[in-house]
C-alpha cells in the first residue's frame, strides 16, 4: 500500500543516532545552558556538542550529498529533529538555521556559488563552522518583518539596503532576531545569508534579494539578544554600516525574488518547527505520565489510576500523535514537490505549535503545583511552548498570511494537498492584508 507509517531500517538508524546524540551529548549540558544569564556565554557552552554534531554529520545533514551534505530527505531530517528537540529545542534551531542559510544557495545559487559556499561548509574540518540566516528586522514605521512583501514603495517591513557600487554591494541598516549570525564570538558566523532590499523604489514583491556575507566583513556589528526560551539558539541584532560585500555573493536566482526565498525557506522549516513542538510536548507528557504513575497525593494509589489524570494524559497523547503525522506529511510533501510547500508548511507549523501550549499546560495540571518547582522542568516546557508559535515566521505574522494568500487566489484547489498535487506559490499570493483594504479595493474596482 502507498500509505505506510513504518520506518525503514535506515530511518530507524537515523532516529536512533539522533536519540543517542540528544541523550548522551546534549542532555548533560542543556540545563546549564538554559540557566546561564549571559546569552553568548550560554551559546558557547553548546560548542562541544556542536562539534560532536559536526563529527556525526548532523550539523549539515539536510544539505545535498552532491555538495558534501548528509543528503537526508525532509522526512528523515524531521525524524532526527524530533529526537534532538525533545532534549533541547534551541540546539535543534541552531542546526535548522544552517539549512535556512544554505538551502537557498542550493535553490537559487549558481553552480560556482554552490561549490563555494555549500561545499566550504560541509568539508570544513574545524568542527565549528556555522551559518546564519538574516531576514528579521526591528519594528518601526515602516517596519515589522511580517510585512516584508508589502507592495508599498519605500521598503515596508524590510529596510536593510544593498547598493551596487562597482563589483561590490554596500549594505546598510539593521536586522533584529536572526539566529546564528554572530557566530561563536559575536564577530560573525562563517557565512550569513542576508535578505536585502536592492531596489528601494520597489515594493517587497519585487525589490528584495539575498546575498551571502562572509565572516570578517568590515562594517558589521553583532549584539546578543537575551531570550526567555531556546537559550542555546543565539539571536542577535546586526548593524550594517557601509559593509562592502562582493557582488559575486548575490544569489543569482534570488535577485528581485527575495520574497519568494523567504516564503520557501519558512515552508521548509515549517515541519521542523512543528516537530519541535511535538518534541517538547512529548517530553512534558512523558514527565507528567511518570509523575502520575508514581505520585499518590496521599491517596491509596498513584494518581494515574484516577479518571482526571488518565483522561487528560490520554488527550495529550492523541494530540501529540496527530501532530507528529502532520509533520511527516508536511516533510513528505516537500520531498515530493521540489522543496515547495508554502501553504502546507505554514499550516503544519501553526497547528503543531499551537497544540503544544495546550498539551504542556494540561500536563502541568496533572502534576499540579509541583509543576512550578523548577527541578521538574515544566517551567522550561512552558517557556518553550510560549516561544514556538511566535518564532519561525510567527503564526500571526507570516505563517497564517501565507495560507490566506494561497487560499484567496483564484487558482487554489482545496483538494490539492489531499491529492498530493503541487500548489504553486506565486508573487500574486503575497502581501495579502499588508495594506488594509487593498484586496477589497481591488475587487471593487473590478466589479461590474
Amino acid at each position: 500500500m502507498a500509505i505506510d507509517f513504518t520506518l525503514t531500517a535506515q530511518q530507524k538508524e537515523v532516529q536512533a543516532a539522533a536519540r543517542d546524540f540528544a541523550q548522551n551529548v546534549l542532555a548533560p549540558i542543556t540545563k546549564k545552558i538554559d540557566e546561564e544569564p549571559n546569552p553568548l556565554a550560554g551559546f558557547q557552552l553548546a560548542k562541544p556538542a556542536y562539534a560532536e554534531a559536526c563529527r556525526r554529520g548532523l550539523a549539515f545533514s539536510m544539505l545535498p550529498k552532491k555538495y558534501g551534505g548528509g543528503g537526508l530527505s525532509n522526512v528523515d531530517f524531521v525524524l532526527a529533529a524530533e529526537e534532538i528537540q525533545a532534549v533541547d529545542p534551541g540546539f535543534g534551531t541552531t542546526v535548522l538555521v544552517n539549512g535556512l542559510g544554505l538551502m537557498p544557495v542550493w535553490y537559487y545559487g549558481t553552480e560556482e556559488q554552490k561549490e563555494r559556499f555549500i561545499r566550504t561548509a560541509t568539508t570544513d574540518q574545524s568542527e565549528e563552522f556555522i551559518v546564519g540566516y538574516a531576514a528579521s528586522e526591528p519594528p518601526g514605521s515602516p517596519g515589522g518583518t511580517a510585512n516584508f512583501d508589502a507592495p508599498a514603495v519605500g521598503g515596508a517591513g524590510m529596510g536593510v539596503t544593498a547598493t551596487l557600487d562597482g563589483d561590490e554591494y554596500v549594505i546598510n541598516g539593521r536586522k533584529y532576531w536572526p539566529c546564528n549570525v554572530g557566530g561563536w564570538d559575536n564577530q560573525g558566523a562563517n557565512l550569513n545569508l542576508v535578505v536585502v532590499r536592492t531596489d528601494p523604489s520597489a515594493g517587497g514583491t519585487s525589490g528584495l534579494s539575498a546575498i551571502i556575507v562572509e565572516r570578517g566583513t568590515p562594517g558589521i556589528t553583532y549584539n546578543s539578544i537575551s531570550t526567555s526560551a531556546q537559550r542555546s539558539a543565539p539571536n542577535c541584532e546586526i548593524i550594517f554600516d557601509n559593509a562592502r560585500v562582493p557582488a559575486a555573493n548575490m544569489l543569482e536566482g534570488a535577485k528581485g525574488n527575495g520574497d519568494l526565498l523567504i516564503n520557501r525557506n519558512f515552508a521548509w522549516s515549517g515541519p521542523v518547527a512543528g516537530i519541535g513542538a511535538v518534541a517538547v510536548a512529548r517530553a512534558a507528557y512523558e514527565d507528567a505520565l511518570e509523575w502520575a504513575k508514581t505520585y499518590t497525593a496521599g491517596g491509596p494509589e498513584p494518581i494515574i489510576n484516577y479518571q482526571y489524570p488518565g483522561y487528560v494524559l490520554g488527550d495529550v497523547a492523541a494530540q501529540i500523535e496527530a501532530a507528529r503525522y502532520f509533520c511527516w506529511k508536511g516533510a513528505h510533501y516537500l520531498d515530493q514537490h521540489d522543496y515547495h510547500g508554502e501553504m502546507l508548511g505554514a499550516m503544519c507549523k501553526i497547528h503543531c505549535t499551537e497544540m503544544l501550549f495546550d498539551c504542556v499546560y494540561k500536563c502541568m495540571q496533572v502534576v499540579g503545583v509541583n509543576s512550578v518547582d523548577k527541578k521538574n522542568k515544566f517551567d522550561r516546557y512552558l517557556r518553550e511552548a510560549a516561544l514556538l508559535p511566535l518564532y519561525d515566521a510567527g503564526n500571526f505574522g507570516m505563517q497564517r498570511r501565507r495560507v490566506h494568500g494561497v487560499m484567496a487566489d483564484p487558482s487554489f484547489n482545496p483538494r490539492a494537498v489531499m491529492d498530493d498535487e503541487a500548489v504553486e506559490f506565486t508573487k500574486a499570493m503575497e502581501a495579502i492584508d499588508t495594506i488594509p483594504g487593498a484586496r477589497m479595493d481591488e475587487a471593487l474596482t473590478k466589479a461590474p
